[in-house]
């Protein structure tokens, strides 16, 4: 019998406190009934009704899930402690304020149920959990004194409760302990031939029983090892293939979360259902229970990709930057990682990992005396077909500066513009997929469009 189905014959539910963020709601996944029947109460914060704009969706959640909904803002102890761990861990630059809010109103649930902040952790570089269970704590000195003189006075009880034993028995006892003890007597030619012969009859019986006894045996054992193999051939067929019966668990297997029959025992006191990667990560790595919202099954591991240096090894989780935040070059790579239930972040790494070199074959022009300041006509310098001139190599180059303001002033005068069309509609293409080329490109021989 699984968790679930054990939880369900007791008439308890698999989470007490579930706190809901927007994204399921607006999904509405998983479903209502499902969120009524595997938690108890279902909290959010205020803020979260707010940002849903749809009508259809507000007027959904307001008529049918908000008789059910329980809010509550979080205190402003905890929303320091989650901003402060999420700072340490590199996830707040890419959190909101009601992300946040939600982290901190599950921490309040987690420390209100369990009775402390024992089993979460309060760094993202401690190892451990902050204590132990309230049950499995030591005892206070004076309940263990309390015990301790209850142990003795049982002790005392039962050697008093004892029945003396009469001295004729003593005595009885004691000789016939006397009369088994015996002097060793030296073994005669007789007694030696008799034994010899004794030990070879028992050990031919004994010979003669293992060899029938495995003349039995043999045949079953074959039998036995013959219906494996027919097991095998019948299921080799059906386990390689994805089908409706086992379509849950190959979705839970590549969704990296818990199957039913994987399920926890125990039911969980508070637990944070989100799809926003940056609030699964912090919330793993604080030990907070984490729920899927596919079927609510607890989530162990995540996968995700990065951005990470490979000058100065930084890493980012701003999929969008194109220089390194730390060292300002353009030397960012996607790479994948992984969290587990433990707050541990791993990096998964090509061993002969390829860089891409294109674009670095050739080297940068020199510079041309006065084509900076204009004043040599007819000199603009960077080489055949001016490629090497304002190449974009670094984040604090003027060059760039200058570039992100003029695309972000032509995008306001795009959307200004009556007579704008979309590139959609017009079939305009766009290369880098609106991001500014940084250095010479793939090939600085390419043709140019005028």
């Amino acid at each position: 019998m699984t968790a679930e189905q054990s939880a369900a014959a007791q008439g308890q539910k698999r989470i007490h406190s579930l706190v809901v963020d927007t994204g399921p709601l607006i999904k509405n996944e998983p479903a209502l009934s499902t969120l009524i029947s595997e938690a108890e109460e279902i909290y959010t914060i205020p803020s979260v009704l707010s940002e849903i704009k749809d009508e259809a969706t507000r007027s959904r959640v307001q008529t049918t899930l908000l008789p059910f909904l329980k809010l509550r803002n979080p205190k402003p102890q905890s929303v320091k402690f989650i901003t402060d761990f999420s700072r340490r861990t590199g996830d707040l630059e890419v959190m909101s304020k009601p992300d946040i809010h939600l982290l901190a109103l599950c921490y309040e649930l987690e420390i209100e149920r369990n009775g402390g902040d024992w089993r979460i952790r309060n760094d993202p570089t401690q190892k451990g959990l902050n204590g132990k269970p309230p049950a499995q704590r030591e005892p206070a000195p004076e309940k263990q004194a309390l015990q301790e003189d209850g142990v003795e006075s049982k002790l005392q009880e039962l050697s008093l409760t004892e029945e003396p034993v009469p001295e004729a028995e003593q005595k009885t006892t004691e000789t016939a302990a006397q009369g088994e003890v015996k002097e060793p007597v030296a073994e005669t030619s007789e007694d030696t031939a008799e034994k010899a012969t004794i030990e070879e009859k028992t050990s031919l019986e004994e010979g003669t029983r293992k060899e029938i006894a495995s003349d039995q045996v043999q045949p079953e054992a074959a039998q036995e090892a013959e219906d494996p193999e027919q097991g095998a051939s019948d299921d080799d067929d059906s386990d390689g293939w994805i089908t409706p019966s086992n379509l849950k668990k190959h979705q839970a297997k590549d969704s990296q979360v818990s199957t039913p029959s994987e399920a926890i025992e125990t039911t969980l006191q508070a637990a944070l259902l989100t799809s926003d990667f940056a609030m699964q990560n912090v919330a793993l790595r604080i030990n907070l229970f984490l729920v899927s919202p596919s079927n609510l099954s607890r989530i162990k591991k995540l996968k995700t990709w990065v951005l990470r240096c490979y000058g100065c090894f930084n890493v980012t989780r701003q999929m969008n930057k194109q220089f390194c935040p730390k060292c300002g070059q353009a030397t960012l790579t996607r790479t994948s990682c992984s969290t587990d239930s433990s707050g541990k972040m791993q990096l998964h790494l090509k061993r002969n990992f390829q860089y891409n070199k294109r674009g670095n074959v050739y080297s940068i022009p020199k510079p041309v005396h006065g084509t900076a300041n204009g004043k040599m006509a007819g000199v603009q310098g960077g080489g055949k077909g001016h490629w090497g001139k304002d190449l974009i190599l670094a984040e604090d180059q003027q060059e760039y500066q200058r570039k992100v303001d003029d695309d972000r002033r032509q995008r306001q005068r795009d959307l200004m513009d009556e007579d704008y069309l979309p590139n959609l509609v017009t079939g305009e293409r766009t290369g880098g997929h609106g991001r500014i080329k940084v250095g010479a490109g793939r090939n600085v021989n390419a043709k140019r469009r005028r």
